[in-house]
């Protein structure tokens, strides 16, 4: 069970049950009516992990939604065990009258979706120590190496990772958000942001990433697992 599954495995096997792959986790909503309601749909979902509940499970749970978040927090993967504890979440929820979903053409705000934040440096040691600090992050599980990404220890504020420079580029944007989106709302999620009066820079790396960018050049990443090799 302690096997690490790649991106193309993880995703076929949970999709049909509403889960997404995002960022090395998986990560559902449900929809619930009251924030009472979705406390039950929490502990009915940590209720089917049992003891792997505080190792794989985290739950952001709101008045109309409940996000679910499984991975194997200790090593920052994908395991068997996460995936046989997504699909027994989905069951157990599904007996209580809720559905995992991943909100993709549902009408609803937004699908489930991770954010990073991406800062472009010529010295990644120097600068990564000030944004660890002024945030409170740390290093992601197995990755505290001198350039490695930072995360928030609670899970609340996007990750942040580091984009090697050669050379300064003044004119150049030095951070740009990366939004990280079930590999099913990419499309929309672009021709939305086109629509908006976006504009499309790149999609030489599509459907790893598209590189878009605001009226006045400010740009963001829209990202899916896909591209990247299994």
């Amino acid at each position: 069970m302690d096997r690490t599954w790649g991106r193309r495995e993880t995703s076929d096997a949970v999709s049909g049950e509403g889960w997404r792959y995002l960022l090395g986790a998986l990560r559902a909503s449900v929809r619930v009516g009251s924030l009472a309601e979705g406390i039950r749909a929490a502990a009915d979902a940590a209720a089917v992990c049992g003891e792997d509940a505080d190792g794989h499970l985290r739950v952001d749970v709101r008045a109309e939604r409940v996000v679910l978040t499984v991975q194997t927090f200790a090593r920052g993967v994908l395991t068997a065990r996460d995936v046989t504890l997504a699909l027994a979440v989905s069951g157990a929820l599904r007996e209580a009258g809720w559905t995992t979903v991943p909100e993709v053409g549902t009408g609803a705000a937004r699908s489930v979706q991770q954010l990073e934040i991406a800062i472009d440096a010529l010295d990644i040691g120097a600068v990564r120590p000030f944004w660890r600090a002024v945030l409170g992050y740390v290093g992601e599980a197995g990755a505290e190496g001198p350039e490695d990404p930072l995360v928030d220890p609670v899970g609340e504020g996007p990750a942040m990772w580091f984009q090697q420079m050669d050379a300064p580029r003044p004119q150049r944007n030095r951070f740009h958000i990366d939004v990280c989106v079930p590999h099913d709302e990419a499309a929309g999620r672009i021709d939305a942001a086109l629509a908006a009066g976006g504009r499309l820079l790149s999609a030489a790396r599509a459907p790893a990433f598209w590189v878009l960018a605001d009226a006045e050049g400010n740009e963001a990443c829209v990202t899916t697992w896909q591209g990247r090799g299994d």
